[in-house]
C-alpha cells in the first residue's frame, strides 16, 4: 500500500468501500467512530498516493507540503485520539472502560506533544528505497512511542469486544514488524498493516449485522 502511488490508491478504493459497508452495517451510534475507522484509512492513503506524484516533481513545492502536513497530522496526532475514543463508545464493561479512557488520556499528551513538534519544526516527506519517510525535525522518545502504541493499540486490546481485541493484536503485531523491518519509514509502512485490519472490522460489523437480523426474525 505504503509502496508507490498506485497500491496507496488502490488500497484507498478498498478501505473506502469496506468503510461504507461497515457505516451501512452498524447498528448503534456509538459504533459509527469504528465503523468509519477504513475511511479515515482511505483518506491517509489517498493522501500519499497524491505525495508519491508530487514528490518526485516538486519536493519542496507548496502542494507536497500541504499533503506532507496533512498526512502527519492524521498519522501522528488524530489517531493517538481516535482510536482509544472509538474503543471507548463501544466498551460497555465498566472495568474495561477505566483503562481505556487512560490510553485516551496518554493519546491525547502524545498528539499534543506530536503536534507541537509538527508545528514548531521543518517537517518533510521523501522517496528513499521505495518508501516515503517522513521527518519533523525531532525524535520521539521511547515514552511517546509508549504512549502513541497504548492509544492506538493497547485501547482495543483492552475491548471486551473479540473483534476489536483482534484488531489491536493486528495493530500492535503490524507496528512491531514494522520497527524492526523498516524504521527509517516507520510512519508510512506501518499503516499498511493498519488499512488492513480494516477487513476485520468488516467481519466484525458483518456479523453483529446477521446477528440483528436473526434476532429480529426471532
Amino acid at each position: 500500500m505504503c509502496f508507490s502511488a498506485t497500491a496507496s490508491f488502490l488500497t484507498a478504493g478498498a478501505t473506502g468501500a469496506i468503510g461504507i459497508a461497515c457505516l451501512v452495517r452498524a447498528g448503534d451510534p456509538r459504533e459509527l467512530l469504528l465503523a468509519a475507522t477504513p475511511l479515515v484509512f482511505a483518506a491517509q492513503q489517498a493522501v500519499e498516493g497524491l505525495l508519491w506524484l508530487t514528490l518526485p516533481q516538486a519536493p519542496d513545492g507548496a502542494v507536497s507540503s500541504i499533503l506532507t502536513l496533512l498526512f502527519l497530522l492524521i498519522a501522528e496526532v488524530f489517531w493517538p485520539v481516535y482510536a482509544p475514543l472509538a474503543a471507548l463508545l463501544v466498551e460497555t464493561d465498566a472495568r474495561r472502560r477505566r483503562p481505556i479512557a487512560l490510553c485516551l488520556a496518554a493519546g491525547i499528551a502524545v498528539a499534543a506533544w506530536l503536534l507541537w513538534a509538527i508545528v514548531t519544526r521543518e517537517h518533510s516527506a521523501r522517496l528513499l528505497e521505495g518508501h516515503i519517510v517522513y521527518s519533523t525535525g525531532l525524535e520521539p522518545s521511547a515514552l511517546v512511542g509508549f504512549g502513541y502504541l497504548a492509544a492506538t493499540a493497547g485501547s482495543l486490546l483492552l475491548s471486551t469486544r473479540r473483534t476489536v481485541a483482534l484488531l489491536g493484536v493486528m495493530v500492535l503485531a503490524g507496528s512491531v514488524v514494522t520497527y524492526l523491518a523498516y524504521w527509517d519509514a516507520f510512519v508510512s509502512v506501518w499503516c499498511y498493516f493498519a488499512a488492513a485490519s480494516s477487513l476485520v472490522l468488516l467481519g466484525h460489523f458483518e456479523w453483529s449485522h446477521r446477528h440483528r437480523g436473526r434476532t429480529a426474525d426471532a
